[in-house]
């Protein structure tokens, strides 16, 4: 099923140097794309969505970011609440229904999980979650790269609460925009990526109500299927905006390849099939994996391996494209102006995202040797 028709992608295409240039956010893409459903593309039809499967949507995902990387990735953060919801719905596990059910009514959905320092991600935090007499919780501290920051009306976040002496537990929940105590910041000014406006979200003491308390566990590495979901999701989904962006770059090399009259010059050729044969891998990994996910695959460790693994491999594939096509352009690629210049910039983000490469490295060589000696 397709929902992004080619004349959508050519509107979203049009405002995407405009954006960068001024830094502004894409509050008409997101009307076009609320206006097609996109927003509740992964809810189940019987609770009113589109009914699309994570292949699906990482394909839409893919399609999507050959227009315009950053409102790729800003919607991102979106769907991978919708898709987390979904995954953990079709494993028995209804925590996240009312994310579902919401989609459908109009609320949007941020990601408020990173934070300044905090290497462990998902696993820790530095955020302070003291619990109320009512049984939720109020946070405080401050996420960073909170996409969708003009716009979202719910952030999902973790903090840490340490008021259970030698028990500390993560819990995660769900912020309600205009809760006092949220402050959206006015920090991005970022060297690419820069329509996601993904302002830093400040917190203190603001509130989350106990039945959107959705899990509280204990830091560290776990076996939990939420932080599972939400790790396999956030990959699984990064990786597609990359692997988008990388096609992107092979077009806009053929283009400059035709017009240059250098489509019959054979390292021009190899250049551009060097970068296609790697993005295919990257195509074929996504669908593969996101296919598992859809038909029920069991949450295990692999998945910590396998998915932070594809996310390096589109990145790295997508930089390789921009490169390539940097060079088979020539000089008009270097105006700060131009396309590619653009997508240069805005795939330099991924390197930034979860996982890198680093810690990449960390998950395969634990898969693989064992976890090391304390």
């Amino acid at each position: 099923m397709t929902l992004l028709t080619l004349d959508l992608l050519e509107r979203v295409r049009s405002r995407a140097g405009a954006l960068d240039s001024e830094n502004a956010f894409f509050h008409e893409d997101l009307a076009d794309l609320r206006k097609i459903g996109y927003l509740r593309a992964l809810v189940p039809t019987e609770l009113g969505g589109l009914g699309l499967s994570l292949r699906d949507v990482s394909r839409e995902q893919r399609r999507l970011a050959t227009a315009a990387p950053a409102t790729a990735l800003g919607v991102n953060m979106h769907l991978i609440w919708t898709g987390v919801a979904l995954t953990l719905s079709q494993r028995g596990d209804g925590s996240l229904d009312f994310v579902l059910r919401e989609a459908v009514e109009g609320e949007l959905f941020g990601f408020g999980i990173s934070e300044r320092g905090n290497d462990q991600m998902l696993f820790d935090s530095s955020t302070r979650a003291e619990p109320d007499a009512g049984g939720g919780y109020r946070y405080s501290g401050t996420k960073i790269f909170t996409s969708l920051s003009p716009a979202w009306t719910r952030l999902g976040v973790h903090g840490r609460d340490d008021s259970a002496a030698g028990a500390p537990q993560l819990v995660f929940g769900f912020v309600e925009r205009g809760a006092s105590g949220v402050e959206v910041l006015d920090d991005w000014d970022s060297l690419g990526m820069r329509a996601t406006q993904s302002n830093s979200t400040r917190l203190d003491r603001a509130p989350v109500r106990a039945e959107r308390v959705v899990r509280r566990v204990a830091p560290g590495a776990s076996s939990d299927e939420l932080q599972w979901a939400i790790f396999v999701v956030f990959e699984l989904l990064l990786a597609s905006v990359y692997a988008g962006l990388g096609v992107r770059a092979i077009e806009l090399a053929i283009g400059a390849a035709k017009q240059r009259s250098r489509s019959d010059d054979p390292v021009v050729r190899a250049r551009i099939a060097d970068a296609a044969v790697t993005l295919d891998g990257v195509d074929l990994g996504l669908d593969s994996l996101t296919r598992d996910l859809d038909e029920g695959a069991a949450a295990g460790a692999h998945w910590f391996r396998q998915a932070s693994g594809l996310k390096v491999r589109a990145v790295a594939a997508a930089q390789a494209a921009v490169d390539a096509a940097i060079v088979v352009a020539g000089g008009s690629s270097f105006a700060a102006s131009s396309e590619l210049a653009r997508l240069y910039r805005d795939v330099l983000a991924g390197v930034f995202q979860p996982s890198s490469v680093d810690s990449t490295r960390t998950t395969v060589a634990r898969d693989l040797l064992g976890p090391l000696p304390d």
